[in-house]
């Protein structure tokens, strides 16, 4: 696993040489993870001249989830009271004889900029942009093995929740219940808050779970999602409790599904981000549900829950293979609740399958 990391790092640092910088400071802790294998609490990575250095305020922590730091890269702790990391790293590049040093400016705060360029007047800086991010896009296969697992635990969660009384419980029981399932089948933790949102709740994005209880005859809408390895998933369900579902209920749901089949076939290595948006918003369009659309169908995920590439009405730029992404479409009417379906799929060539899908509780609507 070294020479990924390696491999990763040198492939930023012709990114960076290419723009005319001489050094990379890395803050965003998802990237630090990306190209060190661990990023400790309010760590940095400098690209330096001559060595690559994580840069921590404090001895890192032998947590075995959030990854032990690459061999190839040397640590530097500072000692206590030692001030911000991305500061002292700055240090470091200018001693390794550095004149410029690209940062990423948009995880930057303005007083972080500001203290950067006075502690060493002498060094430009650069800004990185989302250089990392988009080598985040495409996965590795070891990457997408953790994803893959991530969501067989969150599958299994599911479906233990499935096969229990349901009725009466709070949203929020309902949830901890979920979160505690994951941690037990091996997740690190939840990928993000899980949300079960029931009667006029439900199909509602990121619903945080209230003190309403599930009753009979009710949507309940599931959104959950494991992190494994430190590589999050998702998966989101809507199901009817105790009665066989309403035909509104049903039509609604036969409506959201077929959209999201729509987007989930537009997956293919080629296509572009706003045309797999399009595939499944217009299903909703054309039955009237416009303006209770999402502002987007999906997104990637990795080693964070919302990453590039946005699924959305004006996102430029294609998929290729090997990009991990969600497919959610949903409709929320107020005062009635609503549906979502989401799915986390990697999109593959038609010549490998097409894309696979790696969330596999069934999309039938039960009635629990």
């Amino acid at each position: 696993m070294s020479e990924v990391y390696a491999n990763r790092r040198s492939r930023l640092r012709d990114h960076v040489n290419a723009a005319g910088t001489a050094a990379a400071l890395v803050t965003r802790p998802a990237n630090v993870r990306y190209l060190a294998a661990a990023a400790p609490q309010d760590s940095v990575l400098l690209l330096g001249r001559r060595e690559d250095l994580l840069v921590c305020s404090g001895p890192p922590e032998d947590r075995p989830n959030e990854g032990r730091p690459d061999e190839h890269v040397r640590l530097h702790v500072l000692p206590p009271n030692g001030g911000d990391a991305a500061v002292a790293a700055a240090g470091l590049a200018a001693a390794q004889g550095a004149d410029s040093l690209a940062v990423e400016e948009h995880h930057l705060t303005v007083a972080r900029h500001r203290a950067l360029a006075s502690v060493v007047p002498k060094l430009r800086l650069t800004d990185l942009g989302g250089a990392v991010e988009q080598l985040r896009v495409v996965k590795d296969e070891e990457e997408i093995s953790c994803l893959r697992i991530g969501a067989e635990i969150a599958d299994q969660a599911l479906g233990e929740l499935l096969e229990s009384i349901l009725v009466g419980r709070t949203e929020r029981h309902l949830a901890l219940e979920l979160e505690r399932r994951l941690v037990d089948h091996g997740a690190d933790g939840p990928a993000f808050p899980t949300s079960v949102a029931t009667g006029p709740h439900a199909g509602r994005r990121g619903h945080r779970p209230t003190d309403r209880r599930v009753e009979e005859g009710d949507f309940l809408s599931v959104c959950l999602g494991a992190s494994y390895r430190g590589y999050r998933c998702e998966i989101g369900r809507t199901f009817v409790i105790g009665t066989s579902p309403a035909d509104w209920q049903i039509e609604l749901y036969d409506l959201v599904f077929a959209a999201q089949r729509a987007g989930r076939e537009f997956l293919a290595p080629g296509a572009a981000y706003r045309d797999v948006d399009r595939a499944a918003r217009q299903v909703l369009d054309a039955a009237g549900y416009a303006e209770a659309l999402p502002p987007l169908i999906g997104h990637g995920v990795g080693l964070e829950i919302d990453e590039d590439p946005q699924l959305a009405p004006a996102a430029m730029g294609k998929l290729d293979a090997c990009v991990p992404v969600t497919v959610e479409p949903g409709v929320h009417l107020p005062g009635r609740g609503g549906v979502r379906i989401d799915d986390t799929l990697v999109v593959r060539p038609e010549a490998d399958g097409g894309p696979e899908l790696l969330t596999i509780t069934t999309k039938e609507l039960l009635a629990l």
